[in-house]
């Protein structure tokens, strides 16, 4: 009930701040990514109310819009998380074992590159290069690189730096586990 509550609060939320940042554009369909851009620079992702009200106003197919915003991968469409992980599959990432990194973190905190925790903690992506490849493998977690990492070696980023976040990703995994 609490969840449904915030989630239509969230929405009313977006729609609202669609409707402000439309004001600012002509109705023209030309003005479709400018639009998606504020919109994700003023919500942090775009959310789906906002993306309809962008249709609305601009007298398109929402289908339109949900395709410009999954072709370029500028846009988000989950919410970021407070704390940002993104790991280097860059060629000197991925021959050094960048992929069992990947795994490593998609085990501790229970998602997949573009998703974001359940309670919004984390979010996980994947990069091409951030031009570290002397320390490959390896992750930019809150723009700071860490580098030479090993599976283990992510569990110790997240037990010291974010001891209390890790233990509460590592009860949702088990929660989404338990679920399957």
């Amino acid at each position: 009930m609490i969840i449904r509550e915030v989630k239509n609060q969230e929405d009313r939320s977006a729609r609202r701040k669609a409707r402000e940042i439309l004001r600012k554009f002509k109705r023209t369909r030309s003005n479709l990514i400018p639009i998606l851009q504020q919109l994700q620079l003023a919500l942090g992702y775009l959310p789906r109310p906002a993306m309809l009200e962008v249709a609305r106003y601009l007298r398109i197919p929402e289908i339109q819009v949900y395709g410009v915003a999954t072709f370029y991968n500028q846009f988000r469409l989950t919410p970021p998380g407070k704390h940002q992980v993104r790991v280097c599959l860059g060629t000197a990432c991925h021959t050094k074992g960048g992929q069992l990194i990947l795994e490593a973190w998609e085990r501790r905190l229970g998602i997949k590159p573009g998703q974001t925790t359940d309670d919004r903690e984390f979010d996980l992506d994947i990069v091409a290069c951030v031009g570290c490849c002397v320390m490959a493998p390896v992750t930019v977690v809150d723009g700071v690189p860490e580098g030479k990492l090993s599976p283990t070696k992510v569990d110790g980023i997240l037990l010291s730096k974010f001891g209390r976040e890790f233990g509460q990703a590592q009860e949702a995994q088990g929660r989404n586990n338990s679920k399957v």
